[in-house]
């Protein structure tokens, strides 16, 4: 990651619907009545929450002291969460506003074992391929690592093209949009870039959608990052010839809850690139991200999480040793006090029913 510039952060800006249904997916889905499923489920709780993978992963690098430039599209209704989100110390000044449109939405429903069935309408973001980054990087000072998630698919090749033609580093994060995406399109979007994040189920569909071995996608692309749930977080450094392959595995860190899902995989990305910006080592970096994805875990909503650093240092501590705690909170100068500005503590949008 280059010292130089700031953090952008490109993607999807929405607003999260989320439901909860007090049962099991699996026991209403039929295995031969699959090509033909019409099934109602009754949810005992709604919560609209701010999110967007931009502005998630941005939250939590603002959470952390960066000041991330957020990329993306959003609608006539953004003022509140813009406000939101400046308050909370993101950089919202080159966010492209479509008058016409409403921002995005994504409304989520997930079940007691942690299984969720989703749908997104994207509204202001099928404009985001409109969407320069030059402009904005001689606005901003230049950026020091432009991170491509999951947006309107023809932004997210843009925005790779760009960093490769400009020499911006980037980082490729495709994410729920893999499945949209056809072989060439990943290619392009991956090809080049410095990290490349997915989880293992992502993974495995991005070898399938190019034909490529891991070994193939390791040859394009710097470092991977694989998170496994509760299994942890896989890198493999980049492939360099006469020299072995870098592995490290970090284990995830124990949480006290399942409460939601929703944005635990932003969160990580957030931790490790805060961590990657004040040049902590991938291994802390990781466990940083850790750290983050399981307050996340802990909380309903992706922008709801409190990082308090004593807290935060001592469950470091706890899961990955004394040094792993002390040094990551040497490098963000956290004391007994709590990081600055903190999360408000407000009501969500909207209502719990």
């Amino acid at each position: 990651m280059s010292s130089a510039g700031r953090i952008a952060v490109a993607g999807s800006i929405a607003t999260d619907h989320l439901m909860h249904f007090p049962g099991r997916f699996s026991e209403a889905l039929l295995p031969d009545q699959l090509h033909r499923v019409s099934l109602s489920f009754l949810v005992d709780d709604l919560v609209v929450r701010r999110g967007g993978v931009a502005c998630n992963i941005s939250f939590g690098l603002a959470q952390l002291g960066q000041r991330p430039i957020l990329v993306g599209a959003a609608g006539q209704d953004f003022d509140e969460y813009q406000s939101w989100l400046t308050r909370h110390g993101v950089d919202c000044e080159h966010v492209y506003r479509v008058p016409d449109v409403q921002t995005a939405r994504f409304v989520c429903t997930t079940d007691d074992d942690m299984n969720q069935i989703a749908s997104f309408y994207a509204g202001a973001m099928s404009r985001a391929g409109d969407i320069e980054l030059a402009p904005i990087a001689e606005a901003t000072g230049g950026f020091s690592l432009v991170l491509v998630g999951a947006d309107e698919p023809a932004a997210m090749i843009r925005h790779s093209r760009e960093c490769r033609e400009r020499g911006y580093p980037f980082a490729a994060d495709p994410s729920q949009q893999l499945a949209r995406l056809d072989g060439d399109q990943v290619v392009d979007l991956v090809r080049g870039a410095e990290l490349l994040f997915t989880n293992d189920y992502e993974l495995g569909l991005l070898q399938s959608k190019t034909g490529w071995s891991v070994d193939e996608i390791q040859a394009v692309v710097g470092h991977r990052i694989t998170t496994l749930g509760s299994e942890g977080i896989e890198i493999v450094g980049p492939t360099e010839p006469g020299r072995p392959v870098e592995r490290l595995h970090v284990a995830a860190l124990p949480e006290e809850a399942k409460v939601d899902p929703t944005g635990v995989g932003d969160a990580f990305r957030a931790g490790f690139l805060a961590g990657r910006s004040l040049a902590l080592s991938m291994q802390r970096s990781a466990q940083l991200g850790a750290l983050l994805a399981t307050l996340t875990l802990e909380t309903v909503g992706p922008q709801d999480y409190v990082l308090h650093p004593a807290s935060a240092r001592q469950r470091l501590s706890a899961a990955y040793g004394d040094a792993a705690g002390a040094e990551i909170a040497a490098a963000f100068g956290w004391s007994d006090q709590e990081i600055v500005p903190p999360v408000e503590q407000v009501a969500p949008v909207g209502s719990r029913s």
